[in-house]
């Protein structure tokens, strides 16, 4: 948190530096401050990990995105075509997500994907019941599922 508000500082202080206040000078300056934060954090210690996040939320928007379009291509050809492939049902995925917000997080991940939906959390905060169309494989159903929990919380810790 404290990375990206140097980072904000920084490329606001170049808009004011150049005078120019467009939104291409204000990514020119985001794009400065964040390669200045990369050199020098190493040697601040409230920087640590900052540089590496931007990376893993990239990589992380690319492999969503790669998801939600795989799991609209499934939705969309069992609508269309017959017979029907979808064997809807429950299961209990065990979390590593600890905090409230990485949960909802992760929630909210899997009910953005079609064919899937976050119905509950235990009582514990250990376990999330998810409601899918397809359970006819569930153990990739669940490994895919633990890789993108696993890519969501790679961003926050």
């Amino acid at each position: 948190m404290i990375g990206m508000m140097w980072n904000l500082l920084l490329g606001l202080g170049w808009l004011l530096l150049t005078g120019d206040f467009s939104g291409t000078n204000l990514l020119t300056g985001l794009v400065f401050a964040y390669l200045v934060l990369a050199l020098v954090q190493p040697r601040i210690a409230a920087l640590s990990g900052y540089a590496q996040r931007l990376p893993r939320l990239i990589a992380f928007i690319g492999f969503f995105i790669r998801q939600l379009l795989l799991a609209n291509l499934k939705v969309a050809y069992d609508i269309l075509t017959l017979p029907w492939y979808m064997k809807p049902g429950v299961i209990a995925m065990p979390l590593t997500a600890r905090s409230d917000f990485e949960i909802a997080f992760v929630a909210n991940l899997i009910s953005l994907t079609p064919g899937t939906l976050s119905l509950d959390v235990s009582d514990d905060h250990r376990v999330l019941y998810i409601h899918a169309m397809f359970l006819g494989d569930e153990p990739a159903l669940r490994r895919s599922l633990a890789e993108l929990e696993r890519r969501a919380l790679a961003l926050f810790r």
